[in-house]
């Protein structure tokens, strides 16, 4: 029976200090205001507990109640150390008599373990309890067999007594420690599991904000992951993506080029950059430049590649404009030259091969060189209009007076080509503020490339309208032969033009007029079907 009862003993002191971890673990309670005199106090009503179970012998009591006062003060301290004490040393002397050995034992321990808890606050928990453990053995043994000299025939009694209360405090370490280690791995499993998903929620924030294309691939060249930005820039929804090879959305040119880049990545695990078009959703090309980065695994072998693309298209058309602006540039700086060292000797040229025309009438050479001369001179004038700063007088001007001015000037070429021109506008004013000289001018150049795209002749209808925007619509449509689609991003570039005999200074002397005046010219065209030229100039308002 001695047995059962240390084992209820031991059953229950388990269970108690057992219930208020378990139920830590699955309940997240807030922290309690002066937490070592509420354990103090559970510890206490543990004690009351072990000893109402507690066993008589010879008018002693016996029971494990030291265990948890021996767990108390390793784990809180002093105070709720002794307000465990109390409460077994209360619950002792009502159960059961024998006062005085229990006062006077119970008064040498708790001074000890105050003492040694006083100068062991530097170690662990564990080393605390080993010490006060074996105290407790140490002041057991004085005790029980110099002082009061109890049951000294019966020394396996004892033995049996401290190995239980030995027990008890082992399992209540085992227990709490147990606990301790679990509660702070599952803190720091919180803590990194809060890390991941900050982390992960900082580059998902990124990578479906940002406009760059992120697309991951493995060693097989499909995608494993397609960033939301694919579909603000390429019109597909990722699954869409998902279900296609990425060799689909490259351009035919570009395909060669990307997997050769791809496949050199894995062999030398060096990062590299290219560029290639992917396919728009409404079948378009967008020009992409990327940066192909390898992500190494095990054994340093490559196991993917991060490839983040950015839209380049903007880039180029400004890399174009700058190109343009240095061509100009150079053309200007031509020009000035052009006008300086050619025409005077052209003058002089001319003037003798007119002076010998009339004394050598018969020579048929003398019309072609003649013509040809004044072609010279009409090169330079334009390189001379280009490149020479001019004065700009900026005054109210009625745009379709000065388109009819022009027309005027163009009637007796356009009769001449069986041509025949077809204005229509609005009855109200189109007042602008500008050159005129210098709009005439674009209106000619424009009306002549009409005319002489229509050697069969033809109409042409001119139409002038106000925009939305209070800007002038000066719309020209002819009846030639048209230009290839693909060749109207080329119209304004110097000494491009689709004319035998054409210099493409003229377009290009129109370009810079109209910025001048900040306004726009569009070109439209179909083969055989002829040109629309749209010119948008901004109204007074």
């Amino acid at each position: 029976m001695i047995h059962l009862n240390y084992i209820i003993n031991l059953s229950i002191f388990s269970l108690m200090v057992s219930m208020p971890l378990v139920i830590r673990s699955f309940i997240n309670l807030k922290p309690l205001k002066h937490v070592h005199l509420w354990v103090g106090l559970y510890g206490g009503i543990v004690s009351v507990i072990l000893v109402s179970f507690s066993f008589q012998q010879n008018g002693y009591s016996y029971d494990i109640r030291y265990a948890p006062v021996i767990l108390v003060f390793s784990y809180f301290g002093t105070v709720p150390g002794l307000i465990t004490g109390i409460f077994a040393l209360t619950s002792r002397l009502l159960s059961s008599g024998q006062w005085a050995p229990a006062i006077i034992g119970w008064t040498i321990i708790m001074s000890v373990f105050s003492l040694i808890h006083l100068y062991t606050k530097r170690l662990t928990s564990v080393k605390k309890c080993v010490i006060l453990s074996g105290s407790f053995l140490l002041i057991y043994a004085i005790d029980v067999s110099i002082i009061f000299k109890i049951f000294r025939d019966k020394s396996f009694f004892h033995l049996q007594y401290l190995l239980f209360v030995m027990i008890g405090v082992i399992i209540g370490v085992f227990l709490i420690e147990s606990y301790m280690k679990l509660y702070r791995l599952n803190n720091r499993l919180s803590d990194m599991y809060k890390m991941v998903e900050a982390s992960e929620s900082k580059y998902r924030l990124i990578a479906e904000n940002t406009s760059d294309l992120i697309m991951v691939m493995d060693k097989e060249q499909s995608i494993s992951y397609f960033s939301p930005s694919h579909e603000l820039v390429l019109g597909f929804h990722c699954c869409e993506m998902e279900k296609f090879e990425l060799c689909k959305f490259i351009h035919s040119d570009d395909i060669t080029n990307f997997q050769n880049t791809i496949t050199s990545m894995f062999k030398n695990k060096e990062s590299q950059s290219m560029e290639f078009r992917l396919k728009h959703k409404d079948n378009r090309w967008i020009e992409f430049e990327s940066r192909c980065m390898p992500v190494k695994g095990e054994k340093e072998a490559i196991e993917k590649i991060v490839i983040i693309s950015r839209d380049i298209s903007e880039r180029k058309k400004s890399e174009e404009i700058l190109l343009q602006s240095e061509k100009l540039s150079i053309v200007g700086e031509l020009a000035a030259g052009v006008a300086h060292e050619i025409r005077n000797p052209l003058t002089t040229i001319k003037g003798f091969v007119q002076l010998y025309k009339t004394e050598n009438s018969s020579i048929e050479y003398n019309d072609l060189l003649l013509s040809e001369l004044e072609r010279i001179e009409t090169i330079t004038s334009e390189l001379l209009t280009l490149g020479k700063p001019q004065a700009v007088q900026l005054i109210r001007t009625n745009v379709r007076e000065l388109i009819e001015n022009t027309l005027e000037l163009l009637s007796p070429q356009a009769i001449m080509n069986n041509i025949q021109f077809n204005l229509k506008f609005e009855e109200s004013p189109f007042i602008i503020t500008g050159e005129k000289n210098q709009l005439k001018q674009v209106f000619l150049n424009i009306f002549k490339n009409a005319i002489e795209a229509m050697p069969k002749g033809g109409d042409i209808h001119i139409n002038l309208q106000k925009g939305l925007a209070d800007e002038c619509i000066i719309s020209v449509q002819d009846q030639g032969c048209g230009i290839p689609e693909e060749l109207l991003p080329r119209l304004g570039e110097p000494f491009y033009s689709l004319k035998e005999k054409g210099t493409g200074l003229g377009i290009m002397i129109c370009h810079k007029i109209l910025k001048q005046h900040h306004g726009s010219i569009t070109y439209k065209s179909k083969i055989k079907e002829g040109t629309l030229v749209e010119i948008k100039l901004p109204l007074v308002s």
